[in-house]
């Protein structure tokens, strides 16, 4: 497994042997249990299905329940999420064992993952509710003087006799945030197995407690 599911706890700083302080966001990873198993097209490709938390049996949907159920769990998983995983072929000499996919009931921890590792996070963004072009696209505005009226609106939104009409795509006032986000690059500096947290270098999507599902990524990231 590479991936796991948590819950944004907030930012705060650490330091190195040499006094140095980086910011990190710090995430509760798991405990996630393995709640189904299930093929995917393509060799040695499956779904992963990992649960997060708890709630009770009658706060919870029915599938949810019969998903837990099934996976031989004693608490029925508050989240859900599905992560792919696929056989490394790396040896040619691939094993059995090294190939099967986790089962049901067995538990992810925060293990996987080691300082130094570099992963992307996927949350929620904080909603903003209705928000002007300035706010939202980061437009300048107009003047500030001389008489100007119109110091925060867009200005023209397109052209006149041809096409007369607003090209698709145009920023425009509207909803801003609450939409799903994937933050990449991000680096590992601590990983805490007893109290099952993840302290990342830089900021992660999503508000104080907002769960999130953490990837490994390949490559160098945005904070080497």
């Amino acid at each position: 497994m590479d991936g796991i599911i948590g819950r944004k706890l907030g930012m705060t700083r650490v330091f190195d042997d040499e006094g140095r302080a980086t910011p990190v966001t710090v995430i509760e990873a798991g405990p996630c249990p393995v709640v189904q198993v299930r093929e995917r097209q393509g060799p040695q490709r499956w779904a992963v299905q990992l649960g997060f938390g708890a709630v009770k049996p009658k706060r919870a949907l029915k599938p949810q329940v019969g998903h837990a159920k099934r996976a031989g769990l004693d608490a029925v998983p508050a989240v859900l999420r599905e992560f792919v995983v696929t056989a490394n072929e790396e040896p040619a000499e691939v094993t059995a064992v090294s190939v099967a996919p986790p089962a049901p009931g067995q538990l992810v921890t925060v293990s996987i993952f080691q300082p130094g590792d570099f992963i992307k996070v996927t949350g929620t963004t904080k909603g903003r509710g209705f928000q002007g072009v300035v706010k939202r696209h980061g437009f300048g505005g107009g003047p500030a003087t001389h008489g100007n009226t119109r110091h925060r609106k867009p200005g023209s939104v397109g052209p006149g006799t041809d096409p007369s009409r607003v090209i698709k795509g145009k920023r425009m006032p509207g909803h801003m945030g609450a939409a799903r986000h994937t933050e990449v690059g991000l680096r590992v500096v601590r990983v805490d197995s007893e109290r099952n947290l993840l302290f990342v270098r830089g900021a992660v999507p999503g508000p104080m407690r907002g769960i999130v599902a953490v990837r490994k990524q390949g490559g160098r990231g945005r904070y080497a």
